[in-house]
């Protein structure tokens, strides 16, 4: 299985002090046991990275450093951590978005799919997204 990591997920992926990075280690490590998932980010998840980890302050990063943070998971992962090139318009946003904060959301789903994968969120409002579940 493939999966597109939104930012919500990406996030307390690669950053060990976030509240969910322990929620999210368990679902990837519970994952390698029935196979070799396959994590994938894209243009949108990966600025979503940088930019979340440079404007928090518990963080403290400057831009150069959360690039190169997410470039050392990316390669840390290989070969089971892939790019999808997005080149999906507006014309492939679903229909069941209708606010400007499922814009995002709608994308990301849309190519996802488009790629043999699904996006791994957080976020219990997304529809059609795998969400990461809660730990036990």
């Amino acid at each position: 299985m493939r999966y597109l990591l939104d930012v919500s997920a990406l996030v307390p992926f690669g950053f060990i002090d976030h509240e969910f990075h322990q929620r999210v280690g368990i679902w990837a490590r519970a994952l390698a046991s029935p196979g070799v998932p396959e994590f994938a980010t894209c243009s949108i998840t990966e600025l979503g990275f940088v930019r979340i980890l440079v404007q928090t302050s518990q963080c403290g990063l400057t831009v150069a450093e959360a690039r190169s943070l997410l470039v050392k998971i990316k390669a840390a992962g290989k070969p089971n951590f892939t790019f999808i090139s997005d080149d999906h318009d507006i014309s492939q946003l679903p229909g069941w978005v209708s606010t400007p904060k499922q814009i995002t959301d709608g994308h990301l789903v849309q190519l996802a799919k488009a790629n043999g994968a699904v996006l791994a969120t957080l976020d219990r409002k997304i529809p059609g997204a795998f969400v990461i579940p809660p730990e036990r």
